[in-house]
């Protein structure tokens, strides 16, 4: 095959017979990648003559890419690690950031999304509200512009990264059912949003695999807020018989259910085993120490920016849906005796 003007990632993965994302790892050093595989990407590149030119660079002189950021920046700090993970690879590919706050919104999140277009932004990453089907999918569809969805994974083929919630909230739910506790409650996150439904689903998987049925009543909605955190527990507690373990679909709902188990005096793990899902700095500080589900958001904000970029230098590249595996730290919330991590790998 002679040299190729022009030559695309797209093309090289296909010579290389490799993903597009293993090329970008080779020529961004993102993720280590076998020697062998990296060579076979160096040949396939030299063969095509590609040559690896960032999306700042690709401009004339002097012009910078601006992207957008859609998303809900409450004091979530989950949402402050995905954020910084989006301005830190933002700031190595050159590119500037313009971000706006949706508030979980769908009428909100549709004039961010118009103000942003507005403000002529190559492309966008956002985190959807429930309904942004009709708002803000509809006027990117309009205006044909390169978008990406972080953490709440859509069942459309569109670029989108987020970590494995079913998996995760399976796993750190079944490890309470393990233990002992045969009724287990689960504090979900606002309905409609794909996180929740995940989530959900995962603690639904956790009975199946005990071979248990799932009491309805232990499902109760926290509206992924500390003050929803807070009532759902109230209303879990108020059950006849109430559960001996909960799982807590989020950081901020965390926070609510501690405070109405305090209030209550119920002690931890003793009378109420917990479980939740996104870590916190001093997760090991609580008394007692949260076990809990991490997400690697960093990485999640920076492989976003990577699959826009990827998007803006080759527009007709098949869309991608990434999926990061988490980490379960076992402290004492759940009753164990022994702390210890345990990683879900991310499916290859």
């Amino acid at each position: 095959m002679g040299r190729m003007p022009d030559a695309t990632m797209t093309q090289v993965a296909k010579v290389a017979g490799v993903s597009v994302s293993t090329v970008s790892h080779v020529l961004n050093g993102t993720r280590p990648v076998a020697p062998q595989t990296r060579e076979l990407v160096m040949a396939a590149i030299e063969e095509l003559g590609f040559t690896h030119k960032p999306v700042s660079r690709s401009l004339a002189a002097g012009s910078t890419v601006t992207i957008g950021v859609s998303m809900s920046l409450a004091s979530s700090l989950y949402g402050q690690e995905l954020i910084a993970g989006i301005e830190a690879e933002s700031l190595r590919q050159g590119m500037q950031l313009l971000m706006s706050d949706t508030r979980d919104d769908p009428v909100r999140e549709e004039r961010v999304v118009a103000n942003l277009l507005a403000h002529h932004v190559r492309g966008l990453i956002l985190s959807p509200t429930e309904g942004w089907e009709r708002g803000a999918l509809r006027l990117l569809s309009e205006h044909s512009v390169p978008f990406v969805v972080v953490d709440r994974v859509q069942d459309l083929r569109i670029d989108q990264v987020g970590v494995e919630n079913e998996s995760g909230a399976a796993s750190v739910v079944e490890h309470l059912l393990a233990t002992g506790h045969e009724r287990v409650g689960i504090i979900a996150g606002r309905p409609g949003l794909s996180t929740t439904t995940e989530r959900v689903a995962g603690y639904r998987l956790a009975h199946r695999r005990r071979g248990l049925d799932v009491d309805e009543r232990y499902i109760v909605d926290g509206d992924s807020t500390e003050n929803g955190g807070r009532q759902a527990m109230s209303t879990l507690l108020q059950l006849d018989p109430r559960p001996t373990g909960v799982f807590i679909g989020n950081d901020t709902m965390t926070i609510g259910a501690l405070r109405a188990l305090r209030q209550a005096g119920l002690s931890i793990p003793g009378e109420m085993a917990l479980v939740c899902f996104d870590d916190f700095p001093w997760a090991d500080v609580f008394e007692p120490r949260l076990t809990t589900v991490a997400q690697p958001s960093f990485a999640i904000g920076a492989r976003a920016v990577q699959l826009l970029t990827r998007r803006l230098q080759d527009p007709k590249a098949p869309a991608q849906t990434l999926r990061l595996g988490g980490e379960i730290t076992h402290r004492d919330s759940c009753g164990c005796r022994r702390r210890r991590r345990e990683s879900l790998a991310t499916p290859q």
